[in-house]
């Protein structure tokens, strides 16, 4: 049975088409979804791989549960020509760091596992705040306007004030966004669609908790691969440094890659070439 891959893009489209070309595989179907802040889609192209570029688009803001909304885009597309083995969530800067024959013994050897990362340390005061307070602008969180920035955290401390507490019946779980989950989690996640729409909205960071939150409330909680470590959790190795920063992947850092069990590695930018011809031949 084919993989399908699901990619968010919003820039690097060099790279995208890199991306694209290391999934390039009979085996495989691709589906893209470019921001639609981009006004001309890019050229890209597969040629043993069934490549679909999505047409209709979401204005996608981060933080935001547009982020959501741009993978319920996607995983909706991609079911209408399942089922599919495995789905695989990607943003357009991530690379497999393991061929496709390699990821394809590999999930064929957990067939039926869910690969999505969880970090469990339960509602922290950070977690409550995203979640269980309403945010103003919520499409706006990098909006630089002062007034904005004063009328969201006023509304804020507001609500911490009177001890106003949203979606109090949720069990939340939080972990990375990108994931690799079978035919049954796709379901449920589809199925879910209005209840994501009605907890996550005016939230912050959605994207990092509605698969963990509902795989966790579901029977597919113990299908789940690993939830001790979030990158073993997902398959992938995900560039955060001690002071929770992502930075991107650079050459100082390709004997880790290389050495890595994950599956794919994000993120990367093509300022490089020499660098990311080096982790093109992992994934050979």
């Amino acid at each position: 049975m084919k993989h399908a891959y699901l990619i968010l893009a919003h820039h690097e489209f060099a790279l995208l088409q890199t991306l694209i070309g290391c999934l390039d595989d009979a085996r495989n179907d691709i589906y893209v979804h470019v921001d639609k802040k981009v006004k001309t889609l890019p050229e890209l192209h597969a040629e043993k791989a069934r490549l679909v570029l999505l047409r209709n688009r979401v204005d996608v803001r981060w933080g935001d549960y547009t982020v959501v909304e741009a993978e319920f885009a996607l995983f909706s597309a991609a079911k209408k020509n399942g089922p599919y083995a495995y789905y695989h969530l990607l943003s357009g800067v991530d690379l497999p760091i393991k061929s496709q024959d390699y990821i394809h013994r590999f999930f064929e050897a957990h067939k039926g596992k869910e690969f999505i990362g969880y970090t469990l340390t339960g509602m922290t005061p950070e977690t409550v705040r995203k979640v269980q307070r309403w945010h103003l602008f919520p499409g706006d969180f990098k909006n630089r306007s002062q007034v904005r920035r004063v009328l969201r955290s006023g509304w804020i401390r507001v609500q911490e004030a009177v001890g106003y507490r949203r979606n109090r019946q949720v069990d939340f779980k939080k972990g990375s966004q990108w994931v690799s989950v079978t035919e049954a989690m796709v379901r449920c996640f589809l199925e879910h669609e209005m209840w994501a729409r009605k907890v996550f909205t005016h939230t912050f960071c959605s994207d990092e908790m509605v698969f963990q939150t509902l795989c966790w409330d579901s029977p597919l909680r113990f299908a789940l691969y690993n939830t001790q470590d979030d990158g073993t959790g997902c398959m992938r190795l995900i560039g955060w440094r001690d002071n929770g920063e992502l930075v991107d992947w650079s050459a100082a850092d390709y004997d880790r890659l290389a050495a890595s069990p994950a599956l794919f590695a994000r993120k990367f930018n093509s300022s490089d070439p020499a660098f990311i011809d080096r982790i093109l031949a992992l994934s050979k």
